[in-house]
Formats: C-alpha cells, structure tokens, sequence
C-alpha cells in the first residue's frame, strides 16, 4: 500500500498527496444558466473528505453556445465567480488538488440545445438510430477558431483566479480537441489539416494559450487518446507524436483513454468481457507511452482492485491511478484503499434494452450524473436505481434547454 499512498510531485513543483485521481465525469447538474449549483459544489466536499490527491471536474465549457449537456457548467467571463470560488474552496484545509476539465463539444453537441453547431469540418457524427440527435456542423473560419483558442486560455486564467489548484484540457473522446486530431473529423487543407502537424496545431496552441494567461508555475494536463478505435482516425503512432509533442512543450500530466461518441472505447458497456477483467483498459498503449515521456503518466479505465492498481504504481508503468464512476459510489474509497479496508469494488452498468443507447452510454452517463446528485443532496448513493431513471433524467433536462433555446 505504500506507493498508492505516496506523494507526487509534477514538473512545476506542485504535489499531489497520494498517486489516486478522480477522473472527471459527464455531472450535468450545473444550472440551465449553466452555473455551478449547490449540489455540484457539496458533491466535491464529500469528494474531498475522501482523501484523493487529485479531483478533476466534469466538462467545464468554454463556450456557453456550445454545450454537450444541458446543465454543463460554462466559464466564459465573471458572471459566476462567487460560484466558482465556493466550488474551488471545497478543497481548502484538506490538501486535495481540484481541476477544471476545460472542454469545448464541436460536433458532438445535441441539436436540440444548440443553435450552432462547429467543428473543423462539415462530417456528420454516425450514431445509427442516434445520428438524427445531432446536426451536421459548419466548418470553423480562421477567426473563430482563434477565438476558442482564446476562450480555453480565459477559462484557465478565471478557474486560477477562483482558487482551482490547475486545469486539465480535454482532448479525448471526440470533443473538438480530439476532432481536430483525427483525419476522420478533419478534413481541411489549411493549416489545422492534413499532415498531423497540421491537426495537432489546435491542441498545442491551445495549451500554450493557456499557459501563457496561467504562467509557468500553475499546473496544465491534457486527456487525450490512445487512439480513435476507427478505421482511418487517430492512431496509437499518432497519439504518441502528440505525447511526445506537448511534453516538449512543457506539459504537466498527460491522462490516457479512448474512443468517441461514434466508438466510446471509454464506456465499459461496450468492451469485451476479457478487456473488463483486465481491468486499466489502456495499459498496453501506457507503456508504450512511458517510453517516448518522461512526464507524468495517469491512466483512467477499469480499475478495479487495489492489487492491480499497486501492480501498476509498482512497475513503473503510470505515476498516477485515475478512477472515475467508482467514486460515484464509493465516495470514500481513496481513504478506505490507504486504511486497508477494501481489495475490490465494482462500478455497475446499468441498461434499459435500447441498443443504440446502451452501446453509447446513453443510460449508463446519466445513471451515475444521478448518483452524483444524490451525493450532492447528502443522500446516500443508490446502486440498484433503475436505469429508466436515468433514461427520464436526460429527457426531461433537453426538453426544458431546448424550450430555453428557442
């Protein structure tokens, strides 16, 4: 147990308590203004009292015209900053990390709570009996573009302001950093397309805007794939030039996963039972990785034992275990993993029988947002809710943010 618990230090000099991570997860219970609410702030004081080095939040917008969820929480300005700095003072006295998980949806925004949807190119999501939730997005200009870019730094340097302890920069699971990199998503012939210099061009000039507003000593880490899992999209060899790039550049933390909402690799419903049994789904790729970076490597993705987590930490392999729906209903498993108390813990998932929404997360994401909320409440988590529930919870909140819309 000594290494799990051990502390962390990252190329700025910050450091992390111990070496478990909250990773972040889709929370949607901002409010249709898309503000922080009482219930996602006392959620990460539960977190907190829980003892993990490190908790990142869910989707945090750059962009209130560009949302993935209803209730996602947008930081564009200062409109909210009371809020935030309740939200960041959950942490204060207890020597947790908190990070906002800064993030923009492109194409992978519903069309029933977005007016305009943007990408870098015109390629409709394929979802089958989903693909008529999403509309086909207009191509980013030059200016607009640069204006996101703009947008990801101001997030930072507000979330700094408000206490966060550092930023992570969501370019996986096909959200627009992640569309950019991929050939699939990106088809344009200017500079943002083409070669892969070209697509990595948005992530890295996002990363150095943000750390120009953040400065050197503030802590920025990035979640990207280990690789698209399409045929034709952004490869494992591509994925590490990206690694190898942004660790150049100065990068704090890298978190591996996968997938899109086309191929979500990063929902356990729709992987093998032997990858589930596994456990650290992107263990392979990690190794792969440790060799072209010497920067600190965390891994999100079926972890389900300590034995395997400590395995992990052991070999050199990551720095830093990330667990994400566990916490949902596990609240305290980073103390009860250092107290000994617990080997093994499972993360359910739930189904409803409708095939295109289970394979997608459909359920599953809204299921744990729940279990979140009863956190948030000081309720109990309840893991034998009905995934219908869940299916309820996600309809009632488009209807009333497209009614908002409109």
């Amino acid at each position: 147990m000594q290494q799990i618990a051990s502390p962390f230090t990252l190329p700025n000099g910050s450091v992390l308590k111990n070496r478990i991570a909250k990773s972040a997860m889709s929370e949607n219970i901002g409010t249709f203004n898309n503000a922080p609410t009482p219930t996602l702030i006392n959620a990460y004081s539960v977190w907190a009292k829980g003892d993990p080095g490190l908790l990142i939040t869910g989707n945090v917008m750059v962009d209130s015209r560009a949302l993935g969820e209803p209730k996602n929480v947008v930081v564009e300005d200062y409109t909210h900053f009371d809020l935030l700095k309740q939200w960041a003072k959950t942490v204060e006295g207890t020597g947790v990390h908190l990070w906002p998980q800064l993030n923009h949806p492109g194409r992978q925004a519903f069309a029933s709570i977005n007016k305009e949807i943007v990408a870098p190119s015109a390629v409709p999501l394929k979802m089958g009996g989903a693909s008529g939730m999403f509309r086909t997005a207009t191509p980013l200009t030059e200016d607009a573009i640069w204006d996101i870019i703009k947008r990801f730094g101001n997030a930072a340097r507000i979330m700094k302001e408000a206490g966060f302890t550092g930023c992570q920069i969501h370019g996986a699971h096909g959200y627009l950093v992640s569309q950019f990199l991929s050939p699939i998503s990106n088809t344009r012939t200017d500079k943002w397309g083409g070669t892969l210099e070209n697509r990595a061009r948005f992530v890295l000039e996002v990363y150095r805007e943000i750390r120009t507003q953040v400065g050197e000593d503030y802590p920025v880490g990035i979640k990207i794939n280990s690789a698209d899992f399409q045929r034709g999209g952004f490869t494992e060899e591509e994925s590490m030039k990206v690694v190898q790039i942004l660790s150049k550049e100065g990068i704090d933390l890298i978190e591996i996963s996968g997938g899109t909402y086309e191929k979500p690799a990063m929902v356990k419903g729709s992987r093998k039972q032997s990858t589930i049994e596994r456990e650290a789904y992107f263990l392979d790729y990690i190794e792969k990785a440790r060799s072209i970076t010497d920067k600190p490597l965390l891994l999100t993705g079926g972890f389900r034992s300590v034995k395997v987590m400590e395995d992990a930490l052991a070999g050199g392999k990551l720095d830093i275990i990330g667990l994400a729906r566990p916490f949902c209903l596990y609240p305290n498993l980073a103390k009860n993993i250092f107290e000994e108390s617990v080997e093994r813990f499972e993360a359910p998932v739930p189904r409803i029988g409708i095939a295109f929404l289970d394979k997608m997360g459909g359920v599953e994401l809204p299921w744990y947002e729940l279990q979140i909320q009863r956190l948030g409440k000081g309720k109990q988590p309840k893991p034998k809710l009905a995934g219908i529930w869940a299916f309820i919870f996600t309809l009632k909140g488009m209807f009333i943010k497209s009614f908002r819309k409109n």
